[in-house]
């Protein structure tokens, strides 16, 4: 558990190592000069400036020490400024400020078995500076490697898009935020045991891999083409019930079933086809 601990300030030590380092210097002076007196004031001077420099640190905005006693957590500083500390504390410093990391570009199989490329940009500071220092090894490292595992974990338990799972509750193509929360969420779990917070993780890069992309391609545009042929049929149908359902009403003209059914292919090619019609006039009788 952190434990947060505030030193004195810093200038006060600073001030009397100084005035101990001239004073030894002094007694170096006096000591050439055959006085055998200052070689023991010498010794203590110098044993003083070192004591005392020791203890002297700088801790800048947003970062920390953690202190620890011949092995014993002592507590983590996170004032600012010149402080000073008992000289035997081991310090280790830690940044608190956020981290950005870049995921590289990882070639993994979604829930359904596809190749794709996937890649996130994740924003993380430590949190529990204590965690970051002893409880793994490399904290950095540790928010690397378990970044990747992430992703890919987040890849292989949901669909590229849902034309691939219909049944799917999320795809990674069209989840959107959902799926930047699930990645968040699960980063947290991830990096929790390291005193680690994740801010922000977001998809930046997401791809069927090059080997079946044509292939995807080819199936996306053949759905969207069945798509749009379906709502041109639709509304060519309405067209062909509303012009018959006139004609009728209004008795413009009489036909049979037959005559009926030839005008309605007619219509629907007219109305279904990618180019315009080419129209043929017809001289004779209705029948002929």
């Amino acid at each position: 558990m952190e434990k947060i601990t505030r030193p004195v300030s810093g200038y006060l030590a600073f001030a009397l190592s100084i005035l101990t380092f001239l004073g030894g210097i002094y007694a170096i002076i006096q000591t050439s000069r055959g006085e055998s007196g200052w070689i023991i004031a010498t010794i203590i001077l110098f044993l003083l400036f070192i004591f005392i420099s020791k203890g002297i640190m700088i801790v800048n905005p947003n970062h920390s020490r953690v202190l620890t006693f011949f092995g014993k957590y002592v507590g983590t500083v996170k004032q600012n400024g010149l402080l000073w500390v008992n000289p035997l504390f081991r310090s280790q410093n830690i940044s608190l400020r956020a981290h950005n990391l870049n995921g590289q570009t990882l070639k993994v199989n979604d829930k359904m078995g596809n190749p794709i490329e996937i890649a996130a940009v994740i924003v993380w500071q430590v949190s529990d500076t204590y965690k970051a220092a002893f409880e793994v090894e490399g904290f950095q490292q540790y928010v690397n490697v378990q970044s990747e595992a992430a992703v890919r974990h987040l890849a292989t338990n949901c669909p590229y898009e849902r034309m691939n799972d219909e049944n799917a509750e999320i795809s990674l193509r069209d989840g959107g935020e959902k799926v930047n929360e699930l990645l968040e969420q699960e980063l947290n779990d991830r990096l929790f045991a390291a005193g680690i917070t994740v801010r922000e993780a977001r998809i930046s890069h997401l791809a069927y891999a090059p080997e079946i992309a044509g292939a995807m391609l080819q199936r996306q545009q053949a759905t969207a083409i069945v798509a749009a042929r379906s709502k041109i049929v639709e509304g060519a149908v309405g067209m062909v019930e509303m012009a018959l359902e006139q004609l009728s009403r209004k008795q413009i003209v009489s036909l049979d079933e037959e005559r009926k059914a030839a005008m309605v292919s007619n219509l629907m090619v007219v109305l279904c086809a990618e180019k315009a019609a080419t129209p043929v006039l017809n001289t004779g009788s209705l029948y002929q």
